[in-house]
């Protein structure tokens, strides 16, 4: 985009950053400069000034931008409806291409919680080609996602919840100059935003919108990463968290999203492959001679469901399973929540289900 639109359009940002429906709205309707001549006056021409250096700081420090009507933009995110109209990034930021998972998590993280992490991105990183991790750069989950990201060797990219102009928290910072060799940082945020907790709050939705899966590793009951979790919902993103001990703090927001259904459960990486159905480069699909054979390991209710499911490309739903097998509702409501739990089967928005295997 050429800096003169760019300027008009960074001014509109900040014009609206309260008004984002309103603007939104108005870039449907009219091209940038036509947004920019229909603004009121008020407050425009310190918008234009607050623009005209955010653009000296955009060449000084190579800064990228992504608008969300340009091919560029993380296409992934476009689909929110609230998805920023303006991006900000740094490095080289792969968020279009391969397999995308977010992983937050408490910022007050248990050694197992991290140890949790780190296993499940090395092993990702190892099985999955082109993934590419997301994380919020903050204390406990999110930078160890990271950290493992960068031991693997894979791209990760860090959503902060401020302008490029700093690293928050600084401790963070090699972690972040880390993460430009193949990932990057990629904000809404124009540089002199601060770090101030509605940002981080509003951030999430970028964390969410940009992946293909999120996991919850570790959570309060009132954790702030169910933030992301519920966001990540409304995208209808596949959302999954790490079980724990009833007794455990920071497992009580993880064991809640999988008690309500809103999470599938996971103990491995083995656990998401088969439910996003990702291809691997050491596992080949296996043969239906070897998919009969594993079903044979499944009891004589869940046989009878999958057979359906199988049947269902686009998937059946829970009603007419229930109607088809002529068993009680609550009975297959607990088998399909043992088949999804196994990797055999898939909850879908609406009630529908479709066989995995």
């Amino acid at each position: 985009m050429e800096d003169s639109t760019l300027i008009y359009l960074i001014a509109l940002t900040t014009i609206y950053r309260y008004r984002l429906r309103i603007l939104r709205e108005m870039l449907y309707r009219y091209a940038i400069d036509e947004a920019w001549e229909k603004t009121d006056e008020i407050g425009k021409k310190e918008a234009l000034e607050t623009a005209k250096r955010e653009i000296d700081f955009i060449h000084q420090h190579q800064i990228s931008t992504y608008y969300y009507k340009d091919d560029t933009y993380p296409y992934r995110l476009r689909e929110c409806p609230d998805a920023p109209i303006l991006l900000y990034g740094k490095g080289p930021l792969p968020f279009n291409t391969g397999k995308i998972i977010s992983i937050v998590g408490t910022r007050s993280a248990t050694d197992r919680g991290k140890e949790l992490t780190r296993q499940l991105v090395l092993d990702l990183a190892q099985r999955v080609p082109d993934l590419c991790v997301v994380s919020g750069l903050a204390y406990g989950i999110d930078v160890a996602s990271h950290r493992a990201a960068l031991e693997a060797g894979i791209p990760t990219i860090i959503i902060p919840g401020h302008g490029l102009d700093r690293i928050y928290p600084a401790l963070h910072r090699e972690i972040a100059v880390a993460a430009l060799g193949k990932g990057g940082l990629l904000t809404e945020y124009p540089s002199g935003t601060i770090p101030d907790r509605q940002n981080f709050v509003a951030r999430d939705r970028i964390i969410a919108g940009l992946a293909d899966a999120v996991v919850i590793v570790e959570s309060k009951e009132r954790g702030g990463s169910l933030i992301t979790a519920h966001m990540a919902q409304d995208y209808n993103r596949d959302l999954f968290a790490f079980p724990g001990r009833p007794t455990d703090e920071n497992s009580q927001g993880c064991n809640a999203l999988i008690r309500e259904q809103c999470a599938g459960l996971i103990q491995s990486a083995n656990d998401i492959i088969y439910t996003m159905q990702w291809a691997t480069e050491q596992q080949p699909q296996n043969t239906q001679t070897e998919m009969e054979d594993l079903a044979e390991n499944l009891d004589e209710t869940e046989q009878k469901l999958i057979k359906i499911l199988r049947t269902e490309e686009d998937g059946i739903h829970i009603n007419n399973l229930t109607l088809e097998t002529g068993l009680p509702y609550q009975q297959v409501c607990s088998t399909l929540m043992m088949l999804e739990m196994k990797g055999w089967a898939k909850s879908l928005p609406g009630g529908i289900y479709r066989a995995l295997k």
